[in-house]
């Protein structure tokens, strides 16, 4: 028994059991002992939405909410964003440890030698409609990827899985640039080995007639500060989709299809969307006033991108994405929705009312402004959002598919349904 214990009493029958508190969990399993008779399955915990609820032990990244803390790896987000590029981090994430710099040399050749994608990947996109979305685009072309590399269903191999976890992260960047040209009804450009992984994809997505184009290092730079805040977060809902779907066994393309489809709904992967949304319903600085009003009134409209399911303080990613704004907004102009942002974030910050809801700027307040200024229309939002996260997802699928505790998830359920009916024949139906 553990030295750390949790004394449960069961007012239904009177005994009391004792329950080992491990890593400040209390395992669900072991709350089947509480029963009030042999016929009975046991004490479940219920928790819909994983609230309060572990579903796994992880070494890759750690939120503090309350404190405004990201880590990858035990090292702060700030001086990773400051310090580090997006392979480096991807490399970190995916190895435990940063690299030397021959192996980040030897990790950025491999990654940018896998950017090429098989030639049947360009007929599947462009087999789609003019005005297929972005994502869906991406989430097809993601999972059809298990057709080109049939060997990654072998999970437990390996050398196979790291393999096919390299390729993710080098193709994905191919893909979604190719899914942002479809959309646009441009001609596809190939990727370039040569150059970096941010440099690449921009250079995918913008260049047009000319022999060579040049990302702007500023730009170019903005993207891959975004692109390391963006690599992983914990237990989210995409996350948790490729563990669940991987805790089959299913190969990684799979699994990470399964992340981009949850990634694709308006709560995960929209929100910096609508917080452009927002801002233009604004419409002038002179109006955030009236419209902070009717938010705490009620009278509709929500304050995006504030608040997070974790953070009950300041989103360190937006403290950073803040900065960059201003860096981008030198190159591009800015933009003009700049100034009802930052007068909105000062009166919230400065108001009771959402103080004392800890409604702080999340990582999507400021994003969109970026995207937008960099030319990217808001369906390629979560696309930009994908191409990062899925460092975090082959990550967490491997860390997941390699633990000694590994199972298929099967979560329980509370039946409310009807119990036991005898069937009625057509005839005698009323």
């Amino acid at each position: 028994m553990s030295n750390e214990t949790l004394t449960v009493t069961d007012n239904r029958t009177g005994k009391t059991y004792e329950l080992p508190i491990d890593n400040g969990c209390v395992r669900a399993v072991d709350l089947r002992q509480i029963r009030t008779g042999p016929d009975d399955f046991g004490l479940l915990s219920y928790d819909s939405a994983f609230l309060n609820t572990a579903n796994c032990k992880s070494n890759i990244t750690f939120i503090d909410g309350d404190k405004g803390i990201l880590l990858y790896r035990g090292y702060p987000i700030e001086q990773l964003a400051e310090h580090s590029t997006f392979l480096e981090v991807a490399y970190l994430i995916m190895n435990g440890e940063l690299p030397t710099s021959e192996q980040l040399a030897k990790f950025n050749h491999h990654i940018m030698e896998e950017t090429h994608i098989h030639e049947n990947i360009k007929v599947l996109v462009s087999g789609l409609r003019y005005d297929a979305h972005p994502m869906s685009i991406l989430a097809s072309a993601v999972a059809a990827l298990s057709g080109f590399y049939p060997e990654a269903k072998e999970v437990k191999n390996s050398e196979i899985r790291r393999a096919n976890m390299m390729r993710l992260v080098a193709k994905v960047s191919t893909i979604a640039a190719y899914a942002f040209r479809h959309s646009q009804g441009f001609h596809f450009n190939y990727p370039n080995s040569d150059l970096t992984y941010c440099g690449n994809f921009l250079t995918m997505v913008k260049r047009m007639n000319e022999a060579k184009y040049i990302p702007h290092p500023t730009l170019e730079r903005a993207l891959d500060i975004l692109f390391i805040l963006h690599a992983d977060h914990e237990q989210n809902c995409s996350t948790t989709s490729v563990r669940v779907v991987g805790s089959s066994e299913a190969d990684p393309y799979s699994a990470v299809a399964a992340g981009i489809a949850a990634l694709y709904g308006p709560l995960h992967g929209g929100a910096n969307e609508a917080v452009l949304r927002m801002l233009r319903e604004i419409g002038h600085v002179s109006h955030v006033p009236e419209f902070i009003r009717k938010v705490k009134a009620g009278e509709g409209g929500r304050l995006m991108g504030f608040g997070h399911r974790v953070y009950k303080n300041y989103d360190p990613r937006a403290a950073i994405i803040k900065r960059v704004c201003d860096e981008v907004f030198e190159v591009t102009g800015k933009n003009p929705l700049l100034d009802i942002a930052v007068e909105l974030e000062r009166i919230a910050l400065q108001d009771d009312y959402f103080v004392a809801r800890k409604l702080y700027p999340n990582v999507d307040f400021y994003s969109g402004l970026i995207y937008e200024a960099m030319g990217f229309p808001v369906n390629t939002f979560p696309v930009l959002f994908a191409i990062p996260r899925t460092v975090g997802w082959v990550s967490q699928w491997e860390e997941m598919i390699s633990s000694p505790e590994h199972k298929i998830s099967r979560p329980r359920q509370i039946y409310l349904g009807y119990g036991h009916r005898n069937y009625v024949t057509l005839e005698k139906r009323h």
